[in-house]
Parts: structure tokens; C-alpha cells; sequence
């Protein structure tokens, strides 16, 4: 009994981002059992790197990115090491780690800043078999349902570590996703952001 309690005790509360567009706030959390990103993530916060940085590719029905700072610098200079949970799924408003292709990263490490926010699609069973197989993954019944009625990009998981969720701000995550992109998925109008800790 006493044991159950101290681990509770231990449980910290998960830390909440607010991420501050022209189109509207997105709250998201950071999960404790990627400390590596989720302190990473707080560090960069605080000093300010996201301020004003922008989307800079934007994908409908796939996801929006972002990470570098407002000075065009693409990241700090290093890398995070990979922290895969399978109960994390890509689905729509998961925030995972972006990173370079695995021919040259083949640790799959992550980005130090570089992230994205998931607005995916949804998969019928069909679909969504298809892309299960290519994951390799097992999936439960829950998560086959999140991605047939939330939606997402399965063909990601297993693959970037996700760190977080969106909690609030779906619409906001859609507003960014439709916006008119050029070469490189690059919006034509700049979308900026600024993000903050909310304790």
C-alpha cells in the first residue's frame, strides 16, 4: 500500500505548452516518459527559441512543421537520442521529433528542434491494414479505432519519437494545414508561432 503511494507521489504532472499562431492557440502536453525530449523541448522554450520561428512545411492532411528559429537557423547543433513508445501513436495532434532520413541517422535520432504536429486522415479498416503492415506493428483495438475516428499517419510510427499531444486547438491545427504552400511545402504567407510554458 505504502509503495503504490510513493510511486503516485512520484508521478509528476505532465507539463503544458501553449503554441500561439495568427490562426489561433494549440495546447499541448509533453509526456514524462520521454524525458529526453520533453526537457529538451522546455529547455528551448525558455530561451526563447521559437519565438516568431516559423511553419516552414506544411502538408495537408498530413502534418505542419516547424522548429527553426525566427534568425532562419534549422536547429541548435545536435541531436536527440530516439525515446519509441509503442503506446504513442501518430495520431491527428500527436507532437513528434522530426529527423534526418535513416541512410545517414540510422539511430533514427532526433532533431533538436525541429517538430511536427500531426493533422493525418482517417483510416477505414482496409487503409489502415495496409499501412499497419508497413509499420509492422501491433496494434491495439483502441488504437486501430483512434485512427479510424481521430485519424493520423501510421506510417510513421515506430519510426520518430512522439513526445506530446495536442489537447486543445484541433481546428487550429486545420486552419495551418489548409493554407495556399509553394515550393518545399513552404506557406506562401508566412505562419508564425511563439510558444510558452504553462505552469
Amino acid at each position: 500500500m505504502g509503495l503504490s503511494l510513493s510511486l503516485a507521489a512520484q508521478k509528476k504532472s505532465e507539463t503544458l505548452v501553449l503554441i500561439k499562431t495568427s490562426y489561433g492557440n494549440i495546447t499541448a502536453k509533453l509526456y514524462n516518459d520521454t524525458p529526453k525530449h520533453r526537457d529538451n523541448f522546455i529547455k528551448l522554450v525558455k530561451q526563447g527559441w521559437f519565438n516568431d520561428s516559423p511553419f516552414h512545411r506544411v502538408i495537408k492532411n498530413f502534418m505542419i512543421q516547424g522548429g527553426g528559429n525566427k534568425d532562419g537557423k534549422t536547429d541548435p547543433g545536435y541531436t536527440v537520442d530516439a525515446e519509441f513508445r509503442p503506446q504513442y501513436i501518430h495520431k491527428k495532434g500527436a507532437l513528434a521529433a522530426a529527423r534526418m532520413g535513416d541512410q545517414v541517422n540510422p539511430e533514427r535520432k532526433s532533431s533538436g528542434s525541429q517538430f511536427y504536429i500531426v493533422q493525418g486522415q482517417k483510416y477505414d479498416q482496409q487503409n489502415f491494414a495496409a499501412a499497419a503492415q508497413r509499420s509492422g506493428l501491433n496494434y491495439t483495438e483502441e488504437q486501430k479505432n483512434t485512427y479510424a475516428t481521430l485519424g493520423g499517419t501510421p506510417h510513421l510510427d515506430g519510426t520518430y519519437t512522439i513526445f506530446g499531444e495536442v489537447v486543445d486547438g484541433f481546428d487550429v491545427i486545420d486552419k495551418i494545414a489548409a493554407v495556399q504552400t509553394g515550393p518545399g511545402d513552404k506557406p506562401v504567407t508566412p505562419v508564425t508561432m511563439r510558444i510558452e510554458i504553462l505552469e
